[in-house]
């Protein structure tokens, strides 16, 4: 009778299960053709540059990806027991995990763009950075041929000649794209001689036409440098400083008088774009990270359970005792809860054993072989290489790894039972 009630149920695992395991291990001793290759596809497991790839990515997020999502789980299931908005925050926290893989790996897609007007993470990395250095809005300038200015070691650029008080200076330059000049760059002007300041023009020595213009002479169809440093240098120090107007005109103190003009090298600096999120550096971090989002918040619904349920005096105890918090979280709360955060570290280490849609939907084209894994490989050598055997012997490399896991996790099971 007993096995009359089974009978469905196994039916179904055979067919499901125990067949494809089964044929799985049959077709991994086969090539291409379907010729006999004994352990050939098993060889070709580890000396493959793209599955020794897959690999060794599978180890690093084996190591890191469940690890920090339980470690960021026990900290969100700490706090929220904590703040009065404990509710609204777990449901913020584990949110995510109602969006499909496929969707999430969109996001993520679109989070790191390397566009800073399109992806969050740059948007956020160039304005940390441009708080600290702003980038330059003239990274391209450079003095034309006839320009009395030459190149300075270190990308500056410095006047030829010293400069006099009363005679206004012209600081020519040329090779700023007409859309890249400063938003508030007005028509070039002379500038008005002072006996008692040295003055001058920096401006975009450059107008549209064959024949307009005349070199380094400010013209009302050039714009100037809105916001340039200028420095006054006398052996090699800095003597005075300041910024053009928005019309390339300035002014520096009679102290300029007898030293020379430099456009310091600040001035070209190339403009911060942000990180290669996506680059081969940084891929697999970056989808480790949007991993993260999804899955910390079933970390912590699972350990704030098994937080609930811990004796509220022993907590108590230990702080009459003299425990202060840290003592208390790390001698008292986290070996209670061993049982439930292995459960969540299981769970999580089986779960990215097989990831697969963030690593198909993140990686870009350029940058997939740095962003490989096993289950990606898998997918790549049965349907694009047709090559079912060495599909079939990734598919059992898995099943394989999987099998240490889950015989801790039920001989974890077992000794909970008999307690």
């Amino acid at each position: 009778m007993a096995v009359l009630f089974l009978l469905p149920a196994l039916v179904l695992l055979g067919a499901l299960v125990l067949y494809p395991i089964g044929y799985s291990l049959f077709r991994s001793f086969f090539d291409t053709s379907g010729d006999f290759a004994a352990f050939d596809n098993y060889e070709t497991l580890f000396t493959d540059d793209s599955i020794r790839t897959a690999i060794k990515n599978n180890a690093i997020w084996v190591v890191v990806a469940p690890t920090v999502a339980t470690a960021l789980g026990l900290i969100f299931a700490v706090l929220t027991e904590r703040v009065r908005w404990g509710t609204a925050f777990k449901l913020i926290i584990f949110m995510p995990m109602a969006i499909s893989m496929l969707a999430a790996g969109i996001i993520f897609r679109l989070v790191y763009e390397s566009d800073p007007d399109r992806g969050v993470a740059n948007a956020v990395a160039v304005s940390v950075h441009d708080t600290f250095a702003e980038s330059s809005a003239f990274p391209q300038a450079h003095p034309s041929a006839k320009s009395p200015l030459r190149n300075e070691e270190g990308g500056a650029f410095i006047t030829r000649e010293p400069v006099r008080a009363g005679t206004p200076v012209v600081l020519p330059l040329v090779g700023v794209a007409p859309d890249t000049m400063p938003d508030g760059a007005e028509a070039a002007k002379p500038a008005k001689a002072d006996p008692g300041r040295v003055t001058g023009t920096a401006w975009q020595d450059f107008t549209r036409g064959k024949g307009r213009g005349e070199v380094n002479v400010p013209d009302t169809a050039e714009l100037g440098y809105d916001g340039i440093k200028i420095e006054a240098v006398r052996n090699g120090e800095v003597v005075a400083s300041t910024e053009a107007t928005a019309d390339g005109t300035f002014a520096l103190p009679k102290a300029a008088d007898g030293a020379h003009l430099r456009y310091p090298a600040s001035n070209f600096r190339e403009p911060y774009n942000g990180i290669e999120w996506l680059g081969p550096t940084l891929i697999t971090p970056s989808i480790i990270g949007s991993y993260l989002w999804m899955w910390a918040g079933f970390a912590m619904v699972l350990i704030a359970a098994g937080l609930a349920s811990v004796p509220r005096e022993l907590l108590e105890a230990a702080r009459v005792d003299g425990a202060n918090e840290w003592q208390v979280f790390r001698r008292v709360t986290v070996p209670l809860l061993a049982p439930v955060l292995a459960v969540v570290l299981v769970t999580l280490v089986i779960n990215v054993l097989k990831i697969f849609d963030l690593v198909f939907v993140i990686a870009p084209g350029s940058s997939k072989d740095e962003a490989n894994v096993l289950a990606v490989q898998l997918y790549n050598s049965a349907f694009l290489d047709k090559d079912l055997g060495v599909a079939s012997a990734i598919a059992m490399l898995l099943f394989l790894l999987v099998i240490p896991v889950m015989a801790f996790n039920i001989r974890r099971m077992r000794r909970e039972g008999r307690r």
